[in-house]
């Protein structure tokens, strides 16, 4: 149960704030701990998926996701070289509303929430290590001063210290592939679509934000050399263009509108082993890092953070709920995993009769049945964990 239990969140991005105002909806005293000094981020644009959006939905933010985030109609698989639609997949047929939202917004709404809800905000808290006992757990700061928390919810992202402290050291590999993301002006009207520009060892997405005003820009190649981790590294905008420089006039004109980009490497971390461990839990990132290949980060986010609240208020002991919570979501957040991971070498064929054919069974499955190709994702899009676990 829920009732008056202190609950110290460590992270204040979606995953924390959104289990911090899941908890507090359910009864309990929540504290989020969060290194910058204000609750921010600069990110850049996100999709929010129908089993995303109706966590935001049952949370009661189903007006302000509409009002942040621009409803998608479609998504739409382009040949490279001409960009020719290879296939489209009309997301009116899809479970549920999809957005494309700026993280920024997203995360100044969900704090905007936190704060309704009575969750306190400490900021400037760096968090250097965590320790996890029988009796609770324990964060030490960049100063050496000791927090104690009674129940422990790490949603510290990609580096995550509790999941250090629950698993030990990581041991991430690299994907052999970078990507490049950046923030354009629209050029005139844009139509409300993710574009895919799929060609050999390379792929671009766009897609617009903010009621058009801006495209959002991720750019993936293969290639040998790796760049570090981590969305804050600065680039060339040269390096891109010239990474680019065979993609049709469609790609070369959003290209020629970048001033700034960053780079990151793509590191394939493992889904943790272990999610919970007597007064601690992870969540998001922390516990399942994915790649960019689904847009599916954030949603899982979302899921995880409904999930873990409803486990720990449907049980007794706190052990109970966690365990719950662990066995409702590692295997599809594995399977997420896998498939974003999948889908980076599908985009990516190099042989031209390979991509050919591939391309023209697309474009034939999308004429005779387009409800079907929408279908393969009714796994992922359709599974509401608002009604799974109330």
């Amino acid at each position: 149960m829920l009732t008056g239990r202190d609950i110290t969140v460590l992270g204040g991005g979606i995953a924390g704030l959104t289990a911090a105002i899941a908890l507090t909806r359910r009864g309990a005293r929540v504290t989020v701990l969060e290194q910058a000094e204000a609750i921010r981020e600069v990110g850049a644009g996100l999709q929010i998926s129908p089993n995303g959006a109706a966590v935001l939905r049952a949370l009661g933010l189903e007006e302000g996701l509409s009002r942040i985030g621009l409803r998608a109609s479609a998504v739409s698989l382009r040949d490279y070289a001409a960009g020719r639609e290879v296939l489209r997949m009309d997301l009116a047929r899809a479970a549920g509303p999809y957005f494309f939202v700026h993280r920024a917004d997203l995360v100044e709404m969900l704090a905007g929430a936190a704060r309704a809800a009575g969750v306190k905000l400490r900021l400037l808290q760096r968090i250097e290590s965590a320790r996890v006992g029988a009796e609770g757990a324990s964060l030490t700061t960049a100063q050496g001063a000791v927090i104690n928390a009674g129940l422990l919810i790490g949603a510290d992202g990609l580096h995550s210290v509790v999941r250090g402290a629950l698993n030990g050291a990581d041991r991430p590999f690299f994907t052999g592939q970078v990507a490049w993301r950046a923030l354009v002006p629209a050029a005139g009207e844009v139509s409300a679509e993710a574009r895919v520009y799929m060609g050999p060892g390379r792929h671009i997405v766009c897609y617009p934000l903010r009621g058009g005003d801006l495209i959002n820009l991720v750019a993936v190649q293969e290639r040998d050399t790796w760049a570090d981790e981590g969305w804050h590294h600065r680039d060339d905008p040269a390096n891109l263009r010239a990474a680019f420089a065979d993609f049709g006039p469609e790609v070369q004109a959003l290209l020629a509108r970048v001033d700034e980009v960053y780079l990151w490497g793509l590191f394939r971390h493992p889904v943790a082993p272990v999610w919970h461990r007597g007064a601690a839990a992870i969540l998001g990132d922390a516990a399942h890092p994915t790649l960019p290949f689904l847009a599916q980060g954030a949603n899982m986010a979302l899921e995880d953070a409904w999930v873990l609240a409803a486990a720990l208020a449907s049980h007794d002991g706190v052990d109970e709920g966690l365990a719950a919570y662990q066995a409702a979501r590692h295997d599809r957040c594995a399977r997420i995993v896998e498939a974003a991971s999948r889908n980076a070498r599908n985009y990516h064929l190099s042989f031209p009769p390979l991509r050919a054919a591939a391309h023209a069974a697309l474009r034939l499955g999308g004429r005779l049945a387009p409800d079907r190709m929408l279908g393969r994702f009714d796994w992922l899009y359709a599974h509401d964990v608002t009604r799974t676990h109330p």
